[in-house]
């Protein structure tokens, strides 16, 4: 199961990077909790269709994922990683390595992330 997890975690990113709304919301469970730099806060599915949305000028690029562990307990999944990400906008960024966690439950079949967090990682 845990393979399993970190392929859907990947094709979350994937998701992201491409900005196929579909698939991202496909894989979410809603309301879903996000923490992160700008606090947590409960998102239900517009709120997250909106953050979405307000995120298309900011191109990204998963460069790595390491430092993978996960475990599955029951009905639920739990992924921590090492994300490096390349930021693209009007100019580029330097890239940026972020801690992150989600939570995966299974609901009617399907996997779907109910809580991710990120914590940038300091240089």
């Amino acid at each position: 199961m845990e393979t399993q997890i970190i392929e859907l975690e990947k094709k979350y990113w994937q998701g992201m990077e491409n900005h196929d709304y579909e698939t991202v919301k496909q894989l979410t469970y809603f309301p879903c909790i996000i923490a992160g730099k700008n606090g947590v806060q409960s998102v239900d599915e517009a709120k997250f269709k909106k953050m979405f949305e307000s995120g298309d000028g900011d191109k990204i690029k998963v460069l790595s994922i390491s430092d993978v562990e996960a475990k599955s307990i029951e009905n639920t999944a739990i992924i921590g990683y090492v994300i490096e990400l390349g930021i693209q906008d009007a100019k580029e960024k330097a890239p940026v390595k972020c801690a992150c966690t989600s939570t995966w439950i299974k609901q009617n079949n399907n996997w779907v992330c109910a809580l991710h967090t990120e914590a940038e990682l300091s240089q």
